[in-house]
Formats: structure tokens, sequence, C-alpha cells
């Protein structure tokens, strides 16, 4: 069935948008100070957070976990940095409105050309790791981020990247006492960092704020008893370690998917049909009859925001 706008917006509006779009205005500067990629969200929590966020911040507080970088090795990163991902044309074609001529051909820019700011933050605070620990073995439970240049020089680097070994699981018998592990930008599931917290091993945690703030919603809306309706793919990184903090969720990649749910609030429908559909992109136990009458959304952050 095909919903007017009205209806896909009456279930935009029943849960609590995530703005997770908004980047510094630094964020296409290449000279501003790296300093001020290692902000970071406090580790106090609102009164009456749910069990798993309560945990997630006790794993935050353990000495041996790393969120705000190595300042001893960050100018030497730095420099390596600028060296690595900086470029005279680039910077050029930004100074000049994103457009530059060459012998009468016009070469243009896309504006949101390059990294964001998490990516930036991520990249650094790795870099950072390795300088830190030089005699210890690293491992990184993902990419970094979607970017082969990137995850091939952290391989130079000896970060070695864990190995999965089926559909959500991964190898970490290799992580061996002492090691450090580098979460990536997407972050990494509630279980797995439970599973470091009880290693004695150093954790670095790249996590971009801004996925940071999607868990907190869904935070909220656990607490309010609400389903958390996830706008992105149920097999990507990010949003396995989101729904790894919901107790009910459910995952909806494109607009086809949003009018099937909204169609199921309305009116009802198939159950088991529905259920076979999303199977892969629902919380254990999943039932569309109850778990659809209060709602929350949220988005994986890589998703475009006119999507969202």
């Amino acid at each position: 069935m095909k919903f007017s706008t009205n209806a896909i917006l009456m279930l935009a509006s029943s849960g609590i948008a995530v703005d997770a779009f908004v980047v510094p205005n630094s964020s296409n500067n290449n000279n501003h100070a790296m300093t001020a990629l290692f902000s970071s969200e406090a580790t106090e929590a609102p009164k009456g957070m749910s069990p798993k966020k309560e945990a997630r911040l006790a794993f935050m507080k353990n000495q041996q976990f790393h969120r705000r970088g190595f300042k001893e090795v960050r100018d030497k990163v730095e420099q390596d940095v600028q060296t690595q991902y900086n470029s005279d044309l680039v910077q050029e074609l930004r100074d000049n409105k994103f457009v530059i001529d060459r012998d009468g051909v016009k070469v243009y820019l896309a504006k949101d050309f390059g990294f964001c700011w998490g990516v930036e933050r991520s990249i650094a605070l790795a870099y950072e790791a390795v300088e830190h620990f030089p005699n210890r073995k690293l491992h990184i439970t993902n990419e970094l981020i979607h970017n082969p240049e990137v995850n091939d020089r952290l391989t130079d680097m000896k970060v070695n990247l864990i190995e999965k070994i089926g559909e959500g699981k991964k190898d970490f018998s290799v992580v061996e006492d002492g090691d450090v592990v580098i979460l990536p930008a997407f972050g990494a599931s509630y279980e797995e960092m439970e599973l470091f917290d009880k290693k004695n091993v150093e954790v670095v945690d790249t996590t971009c704020p801004w996925v940071s703030k999607v868990w907190n919603s869904v935070d909220q809306h656990q607490r309010k008893g609400h389903t958390s309706i996830i706008h992105g793919k149920y097999g990507h990184e990010e949003t396995i370690a989101t729904t790894s903090f919901c107790d009910n969720y459910i995952c909806v990649k494109n607009m086809k998917e949003a009018e099937m749910v909204a169609d199921y609030i309305l009116n009802g429908g198939d159950k088991e049909a529905f259920l076979k559909y999303f199977e892969k992109a629902v919380s254990e136990g999943f039932d569309p009859d109850t778990m659809l009458d209060k709602v929350g959304l949220a988005n994986q952050t890589t998703m475009y925001k006119k999507e969202t």
C-alpha cells in the first residue's frame, strides 16, 4: 500500500530525531589545530539511564580505556596526517570557491570532498595509539573508516585487523594480555566493549562522537519503553553497534521499508510475512503487533540526511 506524506510523517514524528549531521565549521579547514579533534562526550549520564548505557560509561572510566588521545605524540601525528592527506591542489580549489581554470579547462571540486571531522579525529587517535604503544601488539576491530588508503596505512603500521569468521562473529582469540585494541570510527558493540573490559588490554576508542549521540538517542527510547526504528543497513558495523544497545529495534534501509513499517503500524498485516522480510533487521523476539505501539527514530550516520 502506498502512503501519503502525512502518513509517513506520522511515523517520523513519533520519536526523537537524531541530529548526527552537524559538523564543526572548521571541518574543511586543513590548517585548524588538531587538538580540537579530541573533544569527547561527557561520561556523566542522566539519572535513569538504561543498564547498558550505565555499563558502557563504566567501561569508559577504566584506566585502560583511552578516548582523548596521547598528547606527547600529537605534534608528530599532526605532521604525518598533514603530509599524507593534505593537497596543495585541493586547498587551491577550496580557496577559489571549488573551481579553477587550467589552460581553458575548468576543474571543479565537490564542496563535501574530504574527511568529516569525526573521521579526522579517528585517524588522528589511531595514529597516536601506534606512536604511544610502539612495543605493543595493536589490533582494530573493523576497518577504521571505509577508505582503503587509510586502512592500508594502518596495516603498514602493523595494526592487525581482527578477522571475521562468520556473520557477526570475529576471532578475538588473537587478542592477548597486554595488547592494544583500537575501536573504529563506527564504534564497537556492547558485547565487544564488555569483552575488552574484562581483558587486560588497552582500549583506544576512536568512535565518532556523532555515533555516540545516536547511542544516547536509542538509550532514551529504551528507557521510555519505545522500540527504536533505525534508518540504516542492519549489517553495517555502525548499525550493529547501535542495535547492541537496544532491547527492541527494527532497521529500515529505504523508503520502501519505511512504508512497510508505517503500513503495519496503521493497518496491521501479515505478521509472518513481515517478520520473514525483516528477519535479520529486528531484535530477538520482535513482535510487530505489540512493539510498534511506541517508537523512536535514530539513524546510521553514514546515511544521507535527506534520506533520513
